[in-house]
């Protein structure tokens, strides 16, 4: 499980460090490789290991491609997945045309979401950061279409 929002820098190269606490689970579960490719939802990337992107592409080339909408989110996700190796040094190499979509510049978030991680814009993050906490409220939170949670 990935989790936790971590702030590091894009180098001059395109490149992110992936913090030390993740790379011996990246190295062990994927032999280092991972898939990049857009966040259907949100102006971020997403970071899948090998194992579980081969089990979302699954899922996306079940979908029907006589839906419109089943199409248009193949091809988000299937045209932009791009495979990368995390190198000795714990770098990866962001390619450009992803940096670009995503709107990252230099000062990047990486949050581990479960099984994957988002890379955001620095930015975007800490915005729809404070967004989300203004606006979820106690009776939302309490609401029937949330689980109940341990806290």
């Amino acid at each position: 499980m990935f989790r936790g929002a971590n702030s590091i820098n894009l180098d001059s190269k395109g490149r992110i460090a992936v913090p030390a606490k993740y790379r011996p689970v990246i190295s062990e579960s994927s032999n280092s490789h991972l898939i990049i490719t857009c966040d259907p939802y949100d102006t971020c990337l997403l970071i899948f290991t090998l194992e579980d992107w081969e089990n979302t592409e699954a899922d996306l080339q079940a979908l029907s491609n006589k839906k419109r909408n089943h199409r248009r989110l193949k091809r988000i996700m299937l045209s932009h997945a791009t495979e990368v190796d995390m190198d000795a040094n714990g770098r990866l190499l962001i390619p450009s045309v992803l940096r670009e979509r995503a709107g990252l510049v230099k000062e990047v978030m990486l949050t581990g979401n479960g099984k994957t991680f988002q890379l955001w814009d620095k930015g975007r993050w800490d915005r729809l950061a404070e967004e989300d906490m203004a606006v979820l409220t106690d009776e939302e939170l309490n609401s029937d279409d949330l689980p109940d949670l341990y806290f």
